[in-house]
């Protein structure tokens, strides 16, 4: 069984910003792909980014794009999410999710099914 466990949450002030670390362990495990979602109570769960370690390929949502990412400094088995310049709107669950298959078409990495691995979430908060 895999296990991935997120860190780093916490309350930040608007236009602050964050590190999130997410951590894989148990079995042998080597992710095709990692990502985060974030989710608020009686929301869905929504895709923020990913990377595809096959080329380093990194994606982004709209939203967050040119704000987040996720920095050069991972490996197969550990993510970072650099979090800047964060709004209150963006109080959420964090999650950290992995996939083990390695699917060719991009668009899947944004898709929640996609991955098969979750971890618990961290809280962002975000105070005005």
């Amino acid at each position: 069984q895999v296990q991935l466990v997120e860190s780093g949450g916490g309350l930040v002030q608007a236009g602050g910003s964050l590190r999130l670390p997410c951590a894989a362990s148990g079995r042998t495990f080597s992710s095709a792909a990692m990502g985060w979602f974030r989710q608020a109570p009686g929301q869905e769960r929504e895709f923020v980014a990913a990377v595809r370690w096959t080329g380093d390929s990194t994606y982004y949502s709209d939203p967050v794009k040119s704000r987040f990412t996720i920095p050069g400094e991972n490996t197969k088995n550990k993510v970072y999410l650099k979090m800047r310049t964060l709004q209150p709107e963006e109080t959420y669950v964090y999650y950290c999710a992995a996939t083990e298959p390695l699917y060719l078409d991009d668009k899947v990495y944004s898709i929640r099914a996609t991955y098969e691995n979750w971890g618990q979430g961290t809280q962002v908060v975000v105070a005005s």
